[in-house]
């Protein structure tokens, strides 16, 4: 599978990972399939997933999911709130899920970022964090994402990006390849408005044609769609 470096992080990750919003918040009665779509992805060589406190059930059935294949896998999970005591309690129950460190944390569409940096940079010192990024779906928010990429205490961002939404390609992703930060594509098949419109592997492809992005996270619920989204790139060279 095509791989890239995430950044500043140093992480080599490969382009294709997978997102688990909606696909992941389901009822005990679900998670076998959720398990079935995780070890698909992970023997087609996906090593990336990403997951947030706001999909509802999605991070604890990512964790189950994983079991003892954590230690294979870069996860990226986010802090969703304006709490600074709910924010510690959702990185706790974080550890807890992921075997006591988080790869990538994210704070969830710049919800109380200045407040959330001191505390994530010092959980990064200790080695619970390993990098701190920054999210947003909505392009209008997208100055405020610039003034946080410029403090230089971030080293990644997850932003949409596909044939539909391309405004990052006018400043954040010069501004991205500028401070070296990964890239995170969310939403490469536009939220599902894309899925009738052409091959998935060509749609991707387009997601990932700009080196200046890292990685896409599709989301499925289908372990033969897990399979095919990592397979496309094994052997395509951008």
């Amino acid at each position: 599978m095509e791989r890239r470096r995430l950044g500043r992080t140093g992480w080599d990750v490969p382009v294709i990972g997978m997102g688990t919003w909606r696909t992941f918040d389901v009822g005990p009665g679900e998670e076998p399939r959720v398990r079935e779509v995780v070890d698909a992805a992970l023997d087609a060589g996906t090593r990336f997933f990403d997951s947030s406190p706001m999909y509802g059930r999605a991070e604890g059935v990512l964790g189950r999911a994983l079991r003892d294949r954590r230690s294979d896998v870069l996860v990226a999970t986010k802090i969703w709130t304006d709490s600074p005591g709910e924010a510690r309690r959702q990185l706790r129950t974080q550890l807890d899920l992921y075997g006591g460190r988080v790869d990538l944390e994210q704070i969830h569409n710049l919800v109380a970022w200045r407040e959330h940096l001191p505390w994530l940079e010092g959980e990064r010192d200790a080695g619970r964090i390993g990098a701190i990024g920054a999210t947003h779906y909505d392009e209008s928010a997208y100055g405020e994402l610039e003034e946080a990429m410029r403090t230089g205490r971030i080293d990644a961002i997850q932003i949409p990006w596909n044939a539909r939404q391309r405004a990052a390609e006018r400043r954040i992703l010069p501004l991205a390849a500028e401070l070296d930060l990964g890239v995170v594509a969310m939403r490469p098949f536009a939220g599902g408005a894309l899925a009738g419109s052409g091959d998935a592997a060509e749609l991707l492809r387009g997601t990932l044609s700009d080196p200046r992005v890292h990685v896409a996270i599709p989301a499925t619920s289908n372990p033969a769609h897990a399979r095919a989204n990592a397979a496309a790139f094994r052997s395509t060279a951008f």
